[in-house]
């Protein structure tokens, strides 16, 4: 049984200075040292790891998977198969920065995701985030957080510092072809590519969901093991799913809504308010 009542509940807030929001809204990314503290990832860390583990649904070894498949162990909305996580992912402090960061009065989970990259796996083809997700707005962010210390020749993902700026570029789904596409296209460009490398459990990346990514692959003997929370604008409407990727989230992620409507289920609560606050 979860003990739920100990665990710590991310209340107290963190303050943002003016220059990470420039920084963030200028590049479309930011890294934030200690957004939560060692002994408070380390809290839940276990709970995470037991729920990685009953949910993975990868059957083949890593060397015959696909190269979406060699990117990582993927496991969505824990925060519905979980109480404890559920206090983790609805985490006031963690959305009281993403609003702030994006400028809103409020903002609504989209969905989490567990992101483990095993020893030995593969690098995340460059991609837009955002094309996966029928949400009729650019106030979309990912707060990106190790659950473990990540070293150098591991890092943060790499950034194509304004991407964001662009919005849309095509359809692409995370893919060989993706990489290959894309990587041409920031070569063209003349973006710069950040990686923050190391980090510390409990540091936490915020990227917005036109900004394109990548990450390197994990050559070290340790599980890259991340926690990430998908955050967009209460007040958001749902965009007509105009691909296949999109079709499959909106009934996975925005269950009973259509174009048009709000962007409002039992899957999305509104996890910080600043009218709520004042």
């Amino acid at each position: 049984m979860e003990n739920i009542a100990s665990l710590p509940k991310f209340d107290e807030t963190y303050e943002l200075t003016e220059s990470q929001i420039a920084d963030y809204r200028k590049n479309g990314h930011v890294m934030l040292r200690g957004v939560a503290s060692e002994d408070e990832v380390n809290a839940y860390r276990p709970i995470f790891l037991y729920l990685v583990e009953r949910y993975n649904n990868h059957t083949k070894p890593l060397h015959e998977r696909d190269t979406y498949g060699k990117a990582f162990i993927q496991i969505g909305n824990l925060w519905k198969k979980s109480k404890a996580i559920e206090r983790f992912v609805l985490a006031r402090r963690f959305a009281k920065i993403a609003a702030e960061l994006m400028g809103v009065d409020g903002v609504r989970i989209y969905h989490d995701q567990a992101l483990f990259k095993e020893p030995g796996g593969g690098h995340t083809p460059w991609h837009q985030d955002q094309i996966y997700w029928p949400l009729d707005t650019d106030k979309t962010i990912t707060m990106w957080m190790p659950l473990v210390p990540i070293p150098e020749e591991v890092g943060s993902m790499t950034f194509a510092s304004a991407s964001h700026r662009i919005g849309y570029i095509n359809k692409l789904v995370i893919s060989d072809e993706s990489h290959r596409t894309l990587k041409q296209y920031i070569e063209a460009k003349g973006f710069e590519l950040v990686n923050y490398g190391a980090m510390a459990a409990g540091d936490a990346t915020f990227h917005a969901g036109w900004t394109l990514h990548s990450a390197p692959g994990n050559p070290t003997e340790q599980m890259r093991e991340v926690m990430t929370i998908i955050y967009y604008a209460d007040g958001t409407k749902v965009a007509e799913p105009d691909s296949n990727a999109r079709q499959n989230d909106l009934k996975a992620w925005l269950p009973g809504c259509k174009a048009g409507d709000p962007a409002v289920s039992e899957l999305n609560p509104l996890v910080y308010s600043k009218r709520s606050e004042a």
